[in-house]
């Protein structure tokens, strides 16, 4: 097992090394996949309804009503509920002995910040087109531009560093609480770690959504002023 910062290495594919944080991200990305399967292979049919595929609807229902954006909301839910949902499983996933949560690795919420950073550009030039989304860098002055830039860059590192910094200080809290008392107090330690872990994939969500909703209303609110 490796440390917070720098995931253990459990094989190598030439030079490219695979660590436990990579591994770990496949078997959710396969669970998940799994999950979703059983949940909607009776969709389409006659089939009555079973407890998942109603479960999985009500949470989809939940995700899109909490989209701040309704003009957004169906372009934006797959992605943003995609990061929801991944995030809940990745930060519970310390509670499972033996394996470890993979957003207790830098690498691993860098790469989630990074994927948002390039998902508001996405879904801004997909909506705006590039010049019109280009052109909001430079109001309402061309002077700002290096402004805008540096908010870009800073919000992606900060967004990357709160949810590791978070999920690294809770593992610790909760190593250091069984040091000091061992299992005298497992219950609201273990209550206090599902509640922390989905905080912070909340609070991500949020975050992005934050972004590219933003951005995306931002291009629209210039157009606007344009006619």
């Amino acid at each position: 097992m490796g440390n917070s910062l720098n995931s253990a290495v459990l094989f190598t594919l030439g030079d490219l090394q695979i660590t436990l944080t990579v591994v770990t991200t496949w078997g959710i990305m396969a669970l998940l996949g799994f999950v979703s399967w059983l949940a909607t292979k009776s969709m389409g049919t006659n089939t009555r309804s079973g407890l998942l595929q109603t479960a999985a609807e009500g949470i989809v229902s939940t995700m899109e009503d909490a989209i701040a954006a309704p003009q957004h909301a169906r372009q934006l839910l797959p992605f943003i509920a995609t990061l929801w949902i991944y995030l809940v499983v990745a930060n519970l996933l310390g509670l499972v002995p033996g394996l470890e949560s993979p957003t207790r690795d830098l690498s691993q919420t860098s790469a989630l910040a990074i994927l948002v950073f390039f998902s508001v550009h996405w879904f801004g030039i997909r909506s705006q087109g590039l010049k019109n989304y280009l052109r909001h860098y430079l109001t309402p002055s061309p002077f700002l531009l290096p402004f805008h830039l540096l908010s870009e860059v800073t919000r992606t590192i900060a967004l990357a560093i709160r949810l590791f910094g978070n999920m690294m200080s809770l593992g610790m809290a909760a190593l250091l609480v069984l040091m000091l008392a061992g299992f005298l107090a497992p219950v609201p330690l273990l209550m206090l770690h599902v509640i922390e872990a989905l905080v912070q994939a909340y609070i991500f969500g949020t975050l992005a959504l934050i972004y590219v909703a933003g951005g995306m209303q931002a291009q629209e609110l210039h157009r606007q002023k344009d006619n």
